[in-house]
């Protein structure tokens, strides 16, 4: 199997290169940065890259985003050691086949890897539970954010401050959150606020 490699950090990008090769894999290509991971995937057209989610330049969920518009078939595979469920969930929406932790040891990676490249119609990102807000909950969540008062909530939404508690409430309840900077770090977290 063909692959590309992009990570910033050119230690563990070497560390990763030597054990995918042991593993059988062809590395054809390493980047240390997103822009020219896209590039060598655009002129050797590989069969996957596994892309770091945070690069300089590009991040590897934007290199993902391009390659599924340039080639479809190029299998993108994240890699890191953040499993922020706002990651996640662009990472599924950039297209990405697979996410895998930096801290899986070699033979771990290589099954995944080959898994992922045989099967990429199956999802093999991590479940994110993201709560429905109402149209009116998705109102006040950016003004929650931007550290409106209730009475100024209120007044911009046209209701009463009593409305806009009740909507806080609902808010509170469904991001599991005690109070005002809880509920918007944890909207920040899942992706309901960017």
């Amino acid at each position: 199997m063909r692959l590309v490699i992009a990570d910033d950090h050119p230690l563990f990008r070497m560390g990763l290169k030597y054990a995918l090769i042991h593993q059988g894999f062809d590395v054809v290509a390493e980047a240390s940065d997103g822009l020219s991971a896209l590039e060598a995937c655009r002129a050797l057209q590989p069969d996957a890259a596994l892309l770091d989610v945070k690069m300089p330049g590009m991040t590897g969920i934007e290199v993902c985003e391009r390659l599924r518009q340039s080639n479809p078939r190029l299998v993108s595979v994240l890699i890191t050691t953040f499993a922020e469920p706002a990651i996640v969930q662009a990472a599924r929406a950039a297209g990405a086949r697979g996410y895998v932790s930096k801290e899986t040891d070699p033979e771990s990676l290589a099954r995944q890897l080959r898994d992922i490249v045989a099967n990429p119609d199956v999802d093999r990102l991590p479940h994110v539970d993201v709560p429905r807000l109402t149209p009116r909950e998705s109102e006040v969540l950016p003004l929650l954010a931007q550290g409106y008062s209730n009475k100024e909530i209120a007044k911009n939404l046209g209701v009463s401050p009593d409305t806009v508690k009740d909507h806080l409430a609902r808010l509170y309840a469904k991001l599991d959150a005690g109070d005002r900077t809880e509920a918007v770090s944890r909207a920040r977290s899942i992706g309901l606020l960017h």
